[in-house]
């Protein structure tokens, strides 16, 4: 490779949060790569910080060899408006600071942002890259303004033309915008002739659902048809249709939902399964470790995966997606846009649209009658896509070749 290169990764969450950034620092750094971190101290998702982390312990360290940066922020708490707003301002005044420091004391070939929300993470990386004249790659993952619009409901044309312009400045000032979806190319090409700029690099399944370890000690599951959802029960994961199919298809004892997960929305699903009468047919087992998932997949006959009817999420493909298939499971996938497009050409379910509960309650029945053979050739052709499109080592392979 020549000389070291030297690597400035800008993102608001790392290690011990659980997200791809983790692999793409660690990965670069045994490809013989320096690799530095800017970081939030983490909080994410329990809105605090996490033991043996604070403003005063454990802000400079050193993880599998990546020197790790981690400003100060205000944690963002239960995650309301106003906490996650004080959450990302905090850490664009002092991300900022900290990139003006290494900026002028040290010495980088590239600077990469792993852009989750918000979009002002790009800033700091962009004052790196002005100081030391160096390339800067955007890893889109949200996108904006379309997820805050879809999060807020924002509708205010000033802020959001705002918006639009710093969205606009950030992927000017990007050598290479990777999008993690095919379907973000339309809005990023709608803010400039970004077309020689974009990358596609999509997310990779956890090491864990490739090749799972071990046996894990799991809770008892009903016999007959098991349709899992496995992830965050939120707003966005449009249990309210998941909810009314069940109800369909209430008398057909054989047909459980198992649902795997917590968040906000599961008291709601709870109220609606007793109020309806549905303990017989929908089974909440709340929060497991990742290590137990490929356990919990093997029970299912097939898996769940619903997103909300809004324009944002027929541009995302949600990383569940990518564990599912790395793990061989058949997807009922109530979900538009670019999600349905990988399921329908990986050959490997069913996709039903997202408002459709009718749908999905007559999508499910008619999976029930597959045979265990039909189901297993949709789980394998979902391998097989996965094993092409989305296997961690190739696209690593892809980025490290970009920073060469």
């Amino acid at each position: 490779m020549g000389k070291k290169k030297n690597i400035l990764i800008v993102t608001p969450h790392f290690y011990p949060e659980d997200f791809k950034v983790n692999d793409i620092a660690f990965d670069l750094q045994k490809r013989g790569f320096g690799v530095s971190v800017v970081t939030c101290i983490p909080n994410y998702p329990q809105g605090k910080f996490f033991s043996g982390y604070s403003l005063f312990k454990k802000r400079r360290e050193a993880i599998n060899g990546v020197s790790v940066y981690r400003v100060a922020v205000i944690p963002r708490g239960n995650g309301s408006g106003v906490m996650l707003g004080l959450n990302y301002l905090s850490y664009l005044i002092t991300a900022t600071l900290t990139c003006l420091f290494l900026g002028l004391r040290h010495r980088y070939s590239h600077v990469f942002v792993h852009e989750t929300s918000p979009v002002t993470v790009g800033l700091p990386a962009i004052l790196v890259k002005k100081i030391q004249r160096i390339p800067l790659f955007f890893w889109v993952l949200d996108l904006w303004p379309e997820s805050i619009v879809a999060a807020s409901g924002l509708k205010n044309k000033f802020i959001l033309n705002k918006i639009d312009r710093l969205v606009k400045f950030i992927y000017r000032s990007s050598n290479l915008i990777l999008i993690s979806s095919k379907g973000f190319q339309k809005s990023i090409l709608e803010k400039g002739d970004f077309r020689d700029k974009i990358v596609y690099f999509p997310n990779w399944a956890e090491d864990i659902f490739v090749k799972p370890i071990g046996n894990v000690e799991l809770p008892s599951f009903p016999k007959g048809f098991n349709v899992m959802f496995a992830g965050n029960i939120g707003e966005a994961q449009n249990f309210e249709v998941v909810m009314q199919a069940a109800l369909l298809t209430k008398r057909h004892k054989d047909i459980h939902y198992c649902i795997v997960g917590d968040g906000r929305k599961r008291s709601w699903v709870e109220e609606f399964v007793k109020r309806n009468e549905l303990e017989d047919t929908v089974h909440l087992y709340g929060r497991y470790p990742i290590s137990h998932m490929p356990a919990f997949f093997d029970k299912a006959d097939v898996m769940l995966l619903p997103l909300k009817d809004e324009p944002i999420f027929a541009l995302t493909v949600p990383a569940k997606l990518q564990a599912y298939m790395a793990s061989s499971k058949a997807v009922v996938g109530l979900i538009a846009g670019e999600g349905a497009n990988i399921i329908s050409e990986a050959k490997c379910g069913f996709c039903v649209e997202p408002s459709n509960f009718e749908k999905l309650a007559e999508v499910i029945l008619q999976a029930s009658i597959l045979s265990k053979d039909e189901l297993k050739t949709m789980g394998n052709n979902g391998r097989i896509y996965y094993d092409s499109t989305f296997m961690k080592d190739s696209l690593l392979s892809k980025l490290e070749q970009l920073f060469l």
